[in-house]
């Protein structure tokens, strides 16, 4: 048999530093078309601007927030949260908020500044618990209307001079304390709202089932009790 003959270490040599060249060349030519449409196949998705707010309710509904748990870590790694009251101490609502979730009632002026400013600040507001999508508990002081007592007046009377030890008085404090509104109001009577998420409070998984699909840009679908049970 005839031995093959022994490679050409020169030819081997140029053929070596031709591929090295077209694959160099390759490379620079695929990383500037990425660079061009400044696009990778590593790049990480946009975090979302999350925001919670806190109106005239108990906060339960931000400590079933909390109970979201491990959930927290994968909220952490998706969203930016730029304004809450358990989680942030920023005092200002911030601009281009994309999602916020808002516990409570509208029951007086600070309450309807801060949902008339989150409104105009936010893509999508979320009523967040039973206060937020009937009143609930805080609303329960509008009877005093339906009695013809006064509204605002009388809850004062009643709760401040009525009921205290014979010292009372009506708490007046401008710039300090917020007075309260004759009615006290759903977060939809006072602006739009692009999604419910009643409970008292929404369970964990509630709120799960609502974030998540947020997430990926998709709309949550509520629909059957799990979803939409009040109380």
């Amino acid at each position: 048999m005839t031995p093959a003959p022994a490679p050409d270490a020169t030819a081997a040599a140029e053929a070596t530093a031709t591929s090295d060249a077209t694959a160099t060349s390759d490379a620079t030519a695929t990383s500037d078309a990425l660079a061009a449409t400044g696009s990778t196949a590593a790049a990480a998705p946009p975090r979302l601007r999350l925001a919670t707010a806190w109106l005239a309710g108990c906060s339960g509904c931000h400590m079933s927030f909390l109970d979201l748990d491990e959930l927290l870590f994968v909220l952490a790694e998706r969203v930016e949260l730029v304004y809450s009251p358990v989680a942030s101490d920023i005092k200002t609502y911030p601009e281009a908020v994309d999602i916020c979730l808002v516990e409570g009632a509208v029951a007086n002026t600070a309450n309807l500044e801060l949902a008339l400013q989150l409104r105009a600040r936010t893509a999508l507001v979320i009523s967040f618990g039973d206060c937020a999508v009937t009143a609930n508990v805080p609303g329960l002081r509008n009877l005093l209307n339906r009695e013809g007592r006064g509204g605002a007046a009388a809850v004062l009377q009643r709760s401040y001079v009525d009921l205290a030890d014979g010292s009372g008085r009506h708490p007046h404090a401008p710039g300090l304390v917020p007075e309260l509104l004759d009615q006290v109001w759903p977060l939809h009577a006072v602006i739009p709202v692009d999604l419910y998420l009643p409970g008292c409070p929404p369970s964990a998984e509630r709120i799960a089932a609502t974030l998540l699909p947020l997430l990926e840009g998709q709309r949550p679908i509520q629909a059957g009790p799990a979803m939409l049970r009040f109380g």
